[in-house]
């Protein structure tokens, strides 16, 4: 595989993938591909070798289990999250006036509002039916956030453009349609009844293609980079894996954009129990148990940011990532992100080992950092971890900005970290 292998192969996975439980299910269809078992969390565990994975809402848990494997067996584990800034449809949600049919959305986690804007979204996600079933659904191009024309609003461009979150949000999906149901319409793409849908998990995603382009072809871009970008680098250098003697983990989360304290969320007890289980089914005592998470280590591969060209004071000034630089080691004194100098030196050997660059994001003093699942897992399994993640500019806008090589280096070091030493 070659990096425009690579992207070609992400912006895929992309377009499978415009709601978390739909890039739940578009890698778990992989992995069965890949002859990885599907494990449900309602039966025993399953122990035996080679590849495993469960599904759980809208996160994703694969590993390989050697041959072999004893009870203080160590994880290499890659955490990820399956999230991203975006608008859900809110209960009773067909508004509207003047003619407009229009839908109620609340604001998920932290989106560039006014990158929705003009553009053509559609829905995705799940229902939830009266025989108790949860099927995906998904529908095309059927709405528009549309903005003020500059002629009603003279002073946008100097004053700068200023949205409600309640008003200025509503996206059109129809007009001279009086009586239009949203709810109609996701019961005729499903192949169900309306009266049949008892609830639903559903937000919006800009349905434009990923795109290559640049004046060598060296962007990638795409809606969900952050952090699909990561998911499918980590899948994808998992599934390539000869094996190790080390249990390789890959932790899907959902619900990272609003803080993981779900169910299926890294601040919840997800990957606690996966571990505990799979220890279990090999027999673990509790003492055990401590062992094998002492000899683990985590890298926490969430997006980061680029240095911008139009805004360069907002990045500390020694400290300037590029697109195609390689994937990004990030650092925070206050711990935002959970990379320590024994970290950061493992993370340079996996990068060595896979030929590929790296490059250091630490935040501008004068601004907050974001964090990551990174001290979340640390905190709540005790072990080492290390954040990281590919470069990007306009982070949590609709279609966000990579660079052609950063997601296959990316993967390149997944795989390198996979099989190094202790």
């Amino acid at each position: 595989m070659t990096a425009t292998d690579h992207a070609a192969d992400l912006g895929a996975f992309v377009s499978a993938s415009p709601s978390s439980f739909h890039a739940a299910a578009e890698g778990a269809r992989r992995l069965a591909t890949a002859g990885f078992a599907a494990q449900d969390e309602r039966e025993p565990w399953d122990p035996s070798p080679g590849g495993h994975y469960v599904v759980r809402d809208g996160a994703l848990l694969a590993w390989r289990v050697p041959a072999g494997a004893g009870p203080t067996i160590p994880f290499r584990i890659v955490g990820a999250h399956t999230d991203s800034p975006t608008f859900k449809l809110k209960p009773r949600p067909d508004v509207g006036g003047f003619g407009w049919q229009q839908l109620g959305v609340e604001v998920y986690g932290g989106p560039l509002l006014n990158s929705w804007l003009d553009r053509e979204l559609g829905l995705a996600g799940r229902l939830a039916l009266t025989d108790g079933s949860t099927p995906l659904v998904r529908t095309g191009a059927i709405m528009r956030i549309p903005q003020l024309a500059i002629h009603l609003d003279r002073g946008v461009n100097a004053d700068g453009l200023k949205l409600d979150p309640q008003q200025h949000t509503a996206p059109v999906w129809s007009v001279g349609h009086r009586g239009a149901s949203i709810l109609d319409h996701l019961a005729d793409v499903a192949g169900c009844t309306r009266n049949e849908i008892d609830g639903y998990d559903l937000v919006a995603f800009d349905s434009a293609l990923p795109a290559v382009f640049g004046g060598h072809g060296e962007f990638f871009a795409a809606g969900r980079l952050d952090n699909l970008s990561s998911v499918h680098a980590a899948l994808t250098a998992l599934v390539a894996s000869p094996g190790s003697e080390r249990i390789e983990l890959v932790a899907a989360f959902d619900h990272e954009e609003v803080g993981s304290a779900t169910r299926s969320g890294a601040a919840g007890p997800l990957l606690a129990d996966v571990v505990s289980r799979i220890l279990g089914s090999l027999g673990a005592s509790a003492d055990q148990r401590h062992q094998s998470l002492a000899g683990s280590v985590c890298l926490s591969a969430d997006a980061g940011h680029a240095v911008h060209p139009n805004y360069p004071g907002r990045h500390d000034p020694a400290n300037l990532p590029v697109l195609n630089g390689g994937p990004l080691l990030k650092l925070n004194a206050n711990q935002r992100y959970a990379t320590d100098a024994a970290g950061a030196a493992l993370w340079r050997r996996a990068c060595r080992r896979a030929g590929v660059p790296t490059q250091e994001f630490v935040s501008n003093n004068a601004l907050p950092c974001g964090s990551t699942i990174g001290p979340l897992t640390a905190t709540r399994l005790g072990i080492a971890t290390i954040d990281v993640g590919v470069p990007l500019l306009s982070m949590h806008s609709a279609r966000e900005l990579a660079g052609m090589e950063d997601p296959w280096s990316l993967s390149l070091a997944i795989s390198a970290f996979f099989a190094l030493e202790p």
